[in-house]
């Protein structure tokens, strides 16, 4: 191992894909080989492979459930939570089944010996937090806020730095009592492939659309607008001259209806399961339809990608859609009838979508985790 090379240990939760997409962005900078070796040491664990199973299918499982099922419950428990005294009864004993059930996490830290941690998700943060206090560790250990939005359970002693989305979050941060010194707007982490926007014409050409023609990529149904093959039917009913990509992930049975559908609109549906080249179709597309994620949202902005965000559950995707819409990079479509209105709007007008485009990419931070992992480092060396 150089001198330069630090060890960076990279720590998420599996509760929805963007904390742990947040990790991998980061880990892919810190291997990157400029020519002179990689820049740091890097090793990124999931918080829930040191977990009991209970745990694990009550911090997971649960939030899925909950977030799909209820997302009203849901809304009411983020807000009650920002809001809920430190010192309550109830988050005393919340942060103690935490404890409980994470100390296999601390001893692998222990075994890592890291030089640095960074937290994308604020479960770690807290853990940490208090071992921090307990000088149970030493490293710094620095916090990525995922959303574009703060919420409280981020925000914890000790913590050696803080990476914001925006300028608004870091103002929001500051109102919570962290130094403005440890807060770095550096946006959210996204993968090393959106540093540089793919080619239309070659991303097109190689899954067999037309580079010509207006292209929109659906990410995502549910919460009112149905399934995926559903919207997509009706998207494709619209009248104009365009053609529809469908991500249908890990969905097989979507996936196989969508590829029967394709068959009744034959060059103008591209029915995709789960893919590694999400920037290429991205590439080939004039308007992104998907729920309003932060590690989503921030690829269509590094990539200047107007979006219709649909039906965000209350709390933090509801927070990203207003963040969106206030900065005119995208619509919200909370039914299907409001979805065909916002598309059919656009459509008819493409200098809208056009200025939309314009601001997106004004917008987009496409080398957050870059910029992260250079302040982590330059930090490192300052304490050296």
């Amino acid at each position: 191992m150089s001198k330069k090379q630090k060890k960076i240990l990279l720590l998420s939760v599996s509760a929805g894909a963007g904390h742990l997409r947040a990790a991998q962005a980061i880990e892919a900078y810190a291997t990157q080989d400029d020519g002179e070796g990689s820049a740091a040491i890097a090793s990124h664990l999931d918080v829930m492979d040191f977990v009991t199973p209970a745990f694990r299918k009550l911090y997971t499982d649960f939030y899925i459930k909950l977030v799909n099922k209820a997302p009203a419950l849901w809304g009411y428990l983020y807000h009650a939570s920002h809001d809920a005294p430190r010192d309550s009864s109830m988050q005393r004993l919340r942060r103690g089944i935490e404890r409980l059930n994470t100390r296999a996490l601390m001893a692998q830290i222990a075994a890592f010996q890291p030089d640095a941690i960074i937290c994308t998700h604020f479960l770690p943060a807290e853990l940490l937090s208090r071992a921090l206090r307990q000088e149970q560790l030493t490293c710094p250990v620095w916090v990525q806020v995922t959303d574009f939005d703060l919420h409280r359970m981020w925000v914890h002693e000790r913590m050696h730095g803080y990476f914001a989305a925006t300028d608004e979050v870091a103002f929001r941060m500051r109102h919570e009592g962290i130094p403005a010194e440890r807060i770095h707007v550096t946006g959210i982490p996204i993968m090393p492939a959106f540093a540089q926007v793919p080619e239309r014409v070659q991303c097109a050409q190689a899954f067999g659309l037309d580079p010509q023609r207006t292209t929109l990529l659906l990410m995502g149904g549910g919460a009112g607008l149905g399934s995926l093959e559903t919207v997509a039917a009706r998207l494709l009913a619209l009248p104009g001259d365009f053609q529809l990509i469908v991500l249908a992930g890990k969905n097989a049975a979507a996936l196989a209806a969508l590829q029967a559908l394709a068959g009744q609109y034959p060059g103008r549906l591209l029915a995709q399961g789960f893919t590694g080249e999400v920037e290429r179709l991205m590439a080939c597309a004039d308007l992104v339809i998907t729920k309003p994620g932060g590690l989503t949202t921030s690829e269509c902005l590094a990539l200047g990608l107007p979006m219709i965000v649909n039906a965000p559950i209350p709390g933090q995707e509801e927070r990203n859609a207003d963040y969106l819409l206030e900065q005119g990079v995208a619509l919200k479509a909370f039914d299907a009838v409001t979805l065909e209105y916002r598309v059919r709007l656009l459509l008819d007008h493409p200098q809208q979508l056009q200025a939309m485009r314009a601001k997106a990419l004004a917008l987009g931070r496409p080398r957050a985790a870059a910029d992260v992992l250079a302040q982590v480092l330059r930090a490192g060396a300052a304490l050296e």
